[in-house]
Formats: C-alpha cells, sequence, structure tokens
C-alpha cells in the first residue's frame, strides 16, 4: 500500500528567460483584445530575442505533487501518461531518483510527452505554452486497478477525461483511500452539476480565490458566502488559496486564515499552486491538524518560487523542521 497515489500530468518543462520579455498592464485596452486579466507579457514582433541558458526540468500536477509527497516522508506513487520517448524516460529517471514509483502508461497514440516552454520575465511572472500531447490519453484499460491502493490519493487532472477520473475514484474508495483534488480548468468548465459525483467523494478540494467563486457561483468577494456554498457541494476541507494575500481553510464549521510566508526573492512562480496543495495535504496526512496543514503548505510554496521549476524548491520533510523561517505562521480561526 502506498501513504499517496497522485493522478494527473507529467511534463517536460523548458524555462526560457531574457530581460526583453516584458509585462504591461494596461486594463482598458488589453481587456478590449482579448487579454482578460489586463496584462500581457511582450516582446517584440520579428526581432530575434537573446535569452538565457535554458533550463530543461520535470514538471505536471502528479509529478510535483509526488515529489512534495516523497521528500516529506511518504511512500509516493504517481499516475500519469507520458510518451514513448525520451522526454518520458527523463520523467522516469527523475520519479525513481524522488524515490517515487512511477505507475506511468506509455502513449499509444504516438503524441509524444506533455511539454510546456515557459517565458519568464525578470520579475518571476510568466507565460506557459502547453503541448499536452499524451497526458489526456488515459483510457480505462490504462488504470492499474491492482495497485490503486493507498491511503491517500492527491488528483491534479488536467484533461484526463471525468469518466476515467470516476473510476479511479471508485476503485481508491474501495480500499478506503481518503481522496484531495485540485480542479483543473477543464474540470472547472464542466461545472459544479457534472462534478458533483466527485466533489461529494473528495476529502479535500484545493482552488485559488478566482477558480473558488467560479465553481461556486459566488462573487469573488464574499468569502464566507463561497465556504457556505461548497459546504452543500463538498463533505471534506475546502482550500482556497490567494497568492500573495495567503490562504482561507474551511472544515464547515471554521474558517481559517494565514497570511504567507515572504519569499527571499521571488524567482518564478511556476508550480506554487501543486506545492501549496501538495504540502497541505502531506501535513493534514501527517498529524491531521488544519494549522499544520497550512504551515507546511505555505512554506513549500514560498521554498518553490525561490527557484526555476516546480520541483527545485520543494521542502524536504527535514528542511521545514529544522530552519527556524517555517516555525510561525499567524493564523487566525473564526467561526463559519
Amino acid at each position: 500500500m502506498y501513504d499517496v497515489i497522485t493522478i494527473g500530468t507529467a511534463t517536460r518543462d523548458v524555462f526560457l528567460q531574457s530581460p526583453l520579455f516584458k509585462v504591461l498592464k494596461d486594463p482598458r485596452h488589453l481587456e478590449k483584445l482579448g487579454f482578460p486579466t489586463g496584462e500581457a507579457q511582450c516582446f517584440a514582433l520579428g526581432a530575434k530575442i537573446e535569452i538565457g541558458k535554458p533550463e530543461f526540468l520535470i514538471g505536471g500536477g502528479a509529478a510535483n505533487a509526488a515529489v512534495t509527497f516523497a521528500r516529506q516522508g511518504f511512500r509516493a506513487g504517481a499516475l500519469a501518461e507520458i510518451g514513448a520517448d525520451f522526454i518520458g524516460a527523463e520523467i522516469l529517471k527523475k520519479l525513481k531518483k524522488e524515490g517515487i514509483h512511477p505507475l506511468v502508461v506509455r502513449d499509444r497514440k504516438k503524441k509524444g510527452t506533455a511539454w510546456s516552454a515557459i517565458l519568464l520575465s525578470p520579475g518571476g511572472e510568466r507565460t506557459i505554452l502547453n503541448y499536452r500531447g499524451a497526458s489526456e490519453d488515459l483510457a480505462l484499460r490504462d488504470l492499474p486497478f491492482a495497485k490503486l491502493n493507498a491511503k491517500w490519493a492527491y488528483i491534479v487532472p488536467g484533461k484526463i477525461p471525468l469518466a476515467i477520473i470516476m473510476r479511479a475514484i471508485a476503485a481508491l474508495r474501495r480500499k478506503k483511500a481518503k481522496i484531495a483534488m485540485d480542479p483543473s480548468k477543464y474540470y472547472l468548465n464542466l461545472g459544479a452539476r457534472r462534478l458533483r459525483p466527485i466533489l461529494r467523494e473528495l476529502d479535500v478540494i484545493t482552488l485559488n480565490r478566482e477558480e473558488a467563486a467560479y465553481l461556486t457561483g459566488v462573487p469573488y468577494g464574499n468569502e464566507r458566502a463561497i465556504f457556505k456554498k461548497f459546504d452543500t457541494l463538498v463533505k471534506g476541507i475546502a482550500v482556497m488559496h490567494d497568492g500573495p494575500r495567503g490562504v482561507l481553510v474551511s472544515d464547515g464549521r471554521t474558517i481559517y486564515r494565514a497570511g504567507v510566508f515572504k519569499e527571499k526573492k521571488l524567482v518564478d512562480r511556476t508550480g506554487a499552486g501543486d506545492a501549496f496543495g501538495s504540502g497541505f495535504v502531506a501535513g493534514l496526512a501527517r498529524i491531521q491538524d488544519i494549522g499544520y496543514a497550512i504551515r507546511l503548505g505555505s512554506a513549500n510554496a514560498t521554498s518553490v518560487v525561490e527557484a526555476i521549476g516546480a520541483q527545485a524548491g520543494i521542502l524536504t520533510k527535514r528542511r521545514f523542521e529544522s530552519e527556524p523561517r517555517w516555525r510561525r505562521l499567524a493564523i487566525t480561526r473564526k467561526i463559519l
């Protein structure tokens, strides 16, 4: 039996850095041009852009989360579909080096391993260009039902079909596993009604504030109403992270609010959400204390943004417990 199985994607991440990648903020004009955030990362059209040395790393939600669990001392497995190519071989090598058991499926459609090109600006902001490749082709025949035996499952589904994730959850539930999920944009777009069979099985759901508002249909600023709505959708714990503004967590009775650990230097935000969510679940799996889980998730996310890539900064159990900077995080509580 595993302590944790992660289910989702494993990718090659290629980081490209240049001072010529400029971030423009102009909500009035950029929103009209199809940039909903009012911000854009830009460089001169037709120019030859000089970049620094590319960084070739491993990413993807299942791989990122599995690294957190392994470094925190859990026996971890990672289920993802990869290509029968050299990138897939590199992912396998990385997982095994981290002590993760790879429950990987080889690509049958010759799409190749998923990969992303990340255009990284000097301030740590980035634009991600995704090729999903084989990652979304996980099929029912690919599920290793005999091996889906764990105390916890952490699901970051990407565009894996809903029916496949539902079958995986059913198999895990039969083995008494607890289920955590960080829904992708693809899943959120399915809407709460179609997701209800999954949502009612979750012990933990993690989303950012915008995603939580979208899924519940409650205005962004009304956090209490968002959590009230979550109580009708999810029987377990709802986690709403809000970037540098911190995190809110509800167990159905109490709302916990915390800020963030201050980073030494913001280098790259890639993987911060994965780091927080998997760190939170790792903390909960260890001692079942929400305050401790928030502290571990927040520390893990801060450490990740201090390095390039989604995995380099992931904390080991020893670092989290021994480094003084992670020992205290102000957490307030109020009745929901």
